[in-house]
């Protein structure tokens, strides 16, 4: 897809390669279709090209086909509730529009994202979590299995967040997607915790063959609950997604976050190579009980859009 974009040059993009060169080339808006022709995510195909249809010409239009709700990356369903609003404090917006559901092992769902160019990316500032506010999610079914397995996942879910936080009304939604919404069967689930500084965390969860209801509900239960526990600005899949970001916009960013993932260590290395920017992470000065909380700082490389 970011060959297509910008008329690059790719050489080893096969499966099984251990090794590819590719050498960019101006970067183009208007529409660009990529197809995994698996379950292979969606939102990864969503991650890798929105920092470049950022600095295009004119405005992007991205039909990415393959699978929205698949192991191993993002659910549709986190990029629009918690990455969207977060990574928009950039400075930019993009309308995802969910066309259709795709599973393991087939695939086959689409969605559909628009983006206009912009000239350059303004930091963040995200360093204060202030309090739960609100705690909502859904739990969804797809294909052959009934709406009371996404019932069942939604209370087992509430039971165990009820332990730790009483006081606040949980809402999270049961559904069923509609067969012309969706290929394949598949089943999972996403909480969101708000918070009155507009922070946003989450947990997540998939249902699999001979995995219990009960279980993929308190799975996404419990990391939530430990998402919310080390008193940082985003969870632990927010984390490495911001740092391309960071490293290309002009000023200085700053992201409070719980322990740092080998993701995100991976993204600040490649992210310093690519660019001039420079990250340090420092661990908070706050002296909360049993504190594991980092300053992720980055002096951005200030990337200017040469096309407006």
């Amino acid at each position: 897809i970011i060959r297509d974009l910008c008329d690059g040059k790719l050489n080893g993009g096969e499966i099984g390669s251990t090794e590819i060169t590719f050498t960019p080339g101006k970067i183009k808006g208007g529409t660009h279709i990529a197809d995994t022709k698996t379950a292979g995510s969606v939102c990864l195909l969503m991650q890798v090209a929105m920092p470049c249809v950022l600095f295009a010409a004119s405005p992007s239009e991205l039909h990415l086909k393959g699978g929205t709700n698949a192991e191993m990356a993002p659910q549709i369903d986190y990029t629009v509730m918690v990455f969207k609003p977060i990574v928009e404090k950039f400075n930019f917006t993009f309308n995802c529009d969910i066309k259709r559901r795709g599973y393991y092992p087939q695939g086959g769902g689409e969605v559909v994202v628009q983006m206009s160019p912009v000239k350059e990316l303004s930091p963040i500032n995200l360093t204060e979590r202030g309090t739960v506010t609100k705690i909502y999610g859904r739990a969804f079914v797809a294909g052959a299995l009934p709406i009371k397995l996404a019932k069942d996942m939604s209370a087992a879910a509430v039971r165990c967040i009820r332990r730790e936080i009483r006081d606040l009304y949980i809402n999270i939604q049961p559904v069923r997607e509609p067969d012309d919404q969706a290929v394949g069967t598949g089943s999972g689930i996403i909480i969101v915790a708000e918070t009155s500084t507009g922070c946003l965390l989450a947990g997540s969860s998939l249902g699999k063959r001979g995995k219990n209801a009960d279980k993929v509900g308190i799975e996404a239960a419990e990391k939530l609950l430990q998402n919310l526990k080390h008193g940082g600005t985003v969870d632990d899949s927010l984390q490495d997604q911001l740092i391309i970001f960071m490293a290309l916009a002009k000023g200085v960013s700053r992201v409070k976050s719980g322990p740092i993932t080998l993701h995100t260590q991976t993204a600040i290395h490649f992210a310093e190579q690519l660019t001039k920017a420079k990250f340090t992470v420092t661990k908070s000065e706050e002296e909360e009980a049993g504190n594991d909380t980092y300053i992720i700082e980055c002096q951005g490389m200030g990337m200017i859009n040469p096309n407006l």
